[in-house]
């Protein structure tokens, strides 16, 4: 069981799915040091259990992240402190779990980068985005100078990073950086399934997926072939390609261990 001994970032685990919640509500989840640290122990956790096949990354009391908390207490070198926020960065973008970002209320900054460092993200339509750092005479920090280019293009990219203005659910999802829009009344249903459904899948086929998606963008396709060669040959050492055979010729529904075939 995946735990985070933490009062601003709460880890529930539903089955397979462990759900993290940054609980900051009152400084709109904005995340401060300590707060930093402990949900990088969290993603941490959540790579070294086996009984964890997905995650869900949300907010507390009707927001999802507000950002950086500027108002906290910083102390130490600023390259340092940026150091520490990479690392939650890298851990989040590197887990082998798939991740669904649930967003409500306002995602900006480095909480925005926050999100879209997720596999997927479902927003309410009421929910707010903006990359603010240049209205905070900030640069763009938490990954969103590798990620925008690659999901809008570099000239959408330049606009949101250099406006910093806020834009709402429906035009993020035209943009290609939100996956869904959901009511309110539907959101937690619908990440529910969503997050059982990825459960469910086949552990190292999609963790293996994720990272040829991940690289694709420092890869020629020579070189992407070779990986998805190498993947595929990983996929037969597990019990879960032929679970899927034997279901395909049954007519049933495979059951997914992630066990491997040989020692």
């Amino acid at each position: 069981m995946s735990t985070v001994d933490s009062d601003t970032v709460l880890a529930e685990q539903r089955g397979p799915v462990l759900t993290l919640t940054l609980n900051r509500p009152q400084r709109k989840n904005a995340i401060d040091p300590p707060t930093w640290d402990a949900l990088h122990e969290a993603l941490r956790s959540a790579e070294l259990d086996d009984a964890v096949r997905a995650v869900v990354l949300t907010g507390a009391g009707g927001d999802f992240c507000a950002g950086a908390d500027l108002s906290a207490d910083r102390g130490g070198h600023p390259l340092s402190r940026m150091h520490r926020v990479n690392d939650v960065a890298l851990t989040l973008h590197e887990l082998s779990k798939p991740v669904i970002a649930k967003v409500r209320g306002v995602a900006v900054g480095a909480g925005w980068n926050l999100a879209l460092g997720c596999d997927l993200l479902v927003s309410t339509p009421d929910a707010r985005y903006s990359q603010i750092f240049a209205k905070r005479g900030l640069s763009l920090d938490f990954g969103g100078s590798w990620l925008l280019p690659r999901l809008v293009g570099l000239q959408q990219a330049k606009r949101l990073a250099l406006l910093g203005e806020i834009i709402g659910a429906e035009e993020a999802r035209e943009l290609g950086l939100v996956t869904w829009v959901k009511g309110d009344d539907e959101l937690d249903n619908f990440v529910d399934n969503l997050a059982d459904t990825l459960a469910c899948g086949a552990p190292v086929a999609i963790s293996q997926s994720k990272a040829m998606l991940n690289a694709a963008g420092q890869q020629t396709f020579r070189e992407a072939l070779e990986s998805e060669a190498r993947a595929q040959s990983v996929n037969f050492a597990t019990a879960d390609a032929p679970a899927a055979f034997r279901a395909f010729v049954n007519k049933t529904e495979p059951q997914f261990t992630g066990e491997w075939l040989v020692d």
